[in-house]
């Protein structure tokens, strides 16, 4: 009779543990809502360069940053070199630059990349729109944690950021999280 008991307690956790790790489960892979659908094209040689920073969601890895601005150049084993920059504080603070690498996973979807600061650890790089003279650009992730806005020129016209904005906002993003980002001349 004993047995029986602690057989039955025994049951009775498993099943609770499995409804609890469905319950979870579910949670966890609930639809995002925002519109994560990346450009259909992309000419990396194009996007290559220099980009500035205009606008994005804060993060502890670019707190109190300013002039942030991005450098992407090809390295010779075909990945992309990643260098960001910028300054605490203010324009004339302490430099700070972050050097990593980039790779487009597969080749059919050149907008969808992962980029990487540390070693093995990729994170997602989605070009969500990109203007067609590649002036501009707008960067996400898979999830909803990640938006940068940024520009070839330290300064974005009102108006198309304006209208980069409302598309954000059609595509869900919560804009109003958006940190404009001190650039030179600003």
């Amino acid at each position: 009779m004993l047995s029986n008991n602690r057989f039955s307690k025994f049951c009775l956790t498993i099943v609770s543990a499995l409804i609890v790790s469905f319950s979870l489960l579910s949670c966890n892979t609930q639809k995002s809502s925002i519109d994560k659908t990346v450009v259909k094209e992309l000419d990396i040689q194009k996007y290559l360069g220099k980009w500035y920073e205009i606008a994005r969601y804060d993060h502890s890895f670019e707190e109190d940053l300013v002039g942030v601005n991005v450098n992407y150049s090809m390295r010779k084993d075909g990945k992309i070199k990643v260098v960001n920059s910028g300054y605490k504080k203010t324009l004339n603070g302490e430099f700070s630059q972050a050097i990593g690498k980039a790779k487009i996973p597969n080749p059919d979807v050149p907008s969808k990349l992962r980029v990487s600061f540390f070693w093995i650890f990729y994170a997602d790089y989605f070009v969500l729109d990109l203007d067609k003279n590649y002036q501009w650009s707008v960067v996400g992730s898979s999830s909803d944690k990640y938006l940068w806005i940024l520009s070839r020129t330290p300064q974005m016209k009102k108006e198309v950021y304006d209208d980069l904005i409302k598309k954000l906002k059609e595509r869900g993003y919560d804009t109003s999280k958006l940190i404009k980002v001190k650039q030179p001349n600003s």
